[in-house]
């Protein structure tokens, strides 16, 4: 298609799933400048169409099926490549798909440039080509790098399918990862999101590493600004760790899967706490870091899971009052033990069941916007639009609040102390100090 000398080849990244997933596909979009590629923000204009797909639920699949047929019906001579854990899971299902040109699991990710510039005839231009505005306008929805620090999960939990697209635990050396803080740094981020499968199982294969070493050296060895751990288990939480939080430069906000809030059930789904582990582990992030936000995912309707079982998660993300829940009707995945469980829940009890913690999702939200009123914070300005003659800019506090501003200002990936106002339909207001 394209060739030395020719106009150079225009590429659309469409990233499902997690920020691990996120992190790929940032990795990816470097790679591809590097190699003389142009990314655009409009898959109409694109030469080559990426989905970069997730696998976590038959909702992701289904998801991930509407996106390449769209892809095909958006731009039908763009080349349309499709990789991540939908490929690495079910290959010969998505080769089923028409207008698919190249298929690339996880395990083959690292291949995925040269394997574009084959089919495309593209040779690499010698002299790295220079950012187009589409560059910048993705660099703008990447403010915040994700840094993988690990990959993989050895924990088998039985309604997981990760294990088996990401395969098993992986650490990045700490070197690498210092370079890759300080080189981020020096583009300019004033954020860095670590990421990874299993986080706090980082460093079991090197020697003299640990997820709490690494953070110590990230925070002495570098000066970004503000750096985010994107999710941690509960019984990862100790005082060492914690401890490490009085660095105002790690931003408070803890995201602990609970999944279910039965013991019985967390049993079942061969995860590595009780109950009474959780809450002891959101009591020692409470007690030390009084303004830190907690958010959790949970799991509705796994095999088995009885109506008292149900109203035992329930209460408990009432009495624990989560900044935000993210909710998940169970999901069967071939490839897990969950998948030949018997007893499973009907989709009826299923959905009524999702209703009610969907209800508590959006009271417990709203509570805790409610609650933070007339503290004050730190806020990373990411976007704006204009609305009327005035402009709005939206971003994160440092323990992950949107927020929302006016200001004539030029705020993009500026840190500003701010006050929180008001919360207007679902909108938390700051004023910048």
């Amino acid at each position: 298609m394209a060739r030395q000398g020719m106009e150079t080849p225009k590429i659309y990244i469409e990233t499902h799933g997690c920020k691990l997933n996120e992190a790929d596909t940032q990795n990816l979009s470097k790679q591809l400048i590097e190699a003389g590629y142009r990314l655009t923000v409009t898959p109409e204009r694109a030469n080559v169409h990426i989905v970069n797909t997730c696998t976590v639920t038959h909702v992701a699949d289904k998801k991930a099926r509407q996106a390449i047929r769209k892809a095909k019906r958006i731009n039908k001579q763009s080349l349309l490549v499709v990789t991540g854990c939908y490929v690495e899971r079910s290959p010969e299902a998505v080769s089923q798909l028409e207008g698919i040109d190249l298929l690339i699991g996880n395990r083959m990710k690292h291949s995925i440039v040269e394997d574009i510039s084959t089919l495309l005839n593209f040779v690499s231009p010698k002299a790295q080509v220079s950012p187009s505005p589409d560059e910048e306008s993705i660099a703008a929805n990447a403010l915040r790098p994700m840094i993988k620090i690990q990959e993989g999960c050895n924990q088998v939990c039985s309604y997981c399918i990760v294990p088996k697209v990401r395969g098993t635990e992986r650490s990045v050396d700490p070197n690498t990862l210092i370079k890759m803080v300080n080189k981020a740094s020096q583009e300019g981020h004033m954020e860095v999101v670590l990421t990874g499968t299993q986080l706090g199982s980082y460093g079991f294969d090197l020697v003299d590493a640990s997820l709490n070493t690494l953070l110590s050296r990230v925070l002495k060895e570098t000066t970004i600004p503000r750096l985010r751990v994107s999710s941690l288990q509960p019984q990862e939480i100790n005082d060492e760790l914690i401890q490490l939080w009085d660095n105002k430069r790690l931003c408070p906000h803890f995201h602990l899967p609970l999944q279910s809030g039965s013991s019985t059930v967390l049993s079942r789904m061969r995860r590595r706490y009780s109950v009474e582990h959780y809450r002891q582990a959101v009591e020692k992030i409470r007690a030390r870091l009084p303004s830190a936000t907690i958010t959790t995912d949970v799991i509705v309707g796994f095999p088995g899971e009885s109506e008292k079982q149900f109203t035992e998660t329930y209460n408990l993300c009432k009495e624990i009052k989560f900044a935000n829940l993210h909710l998940f009707p169970y999901s069967s995945r071939p490839g897990t033990s969950a998948y030949y469980l018997s007893n499973k829940v009907g989709t009826k009890d299923i959905r009524a069941r999702m209703n009610l913690m969907l209800n508590l999702a959006k009271l417990q939200a709203s509570d805790y916007k409610k609650s933070i009123l007339g503290t004050t914070s730190k806020v990373l300005w990411e976007t704006h639009k204009k609305i009327g003659n005035a402009t709005t800019w939206s971003g994160l506090t440092d323990n992950y609040i949107r927020v929302t501003t006016t200001s004539d200002k030029p705020l993009r990936n500026v840190i500003t102390p701010v006050e929180l106002e008001k919360f207007t339909n679902g909108v938390v207001w700051a004023r910048i100090l």
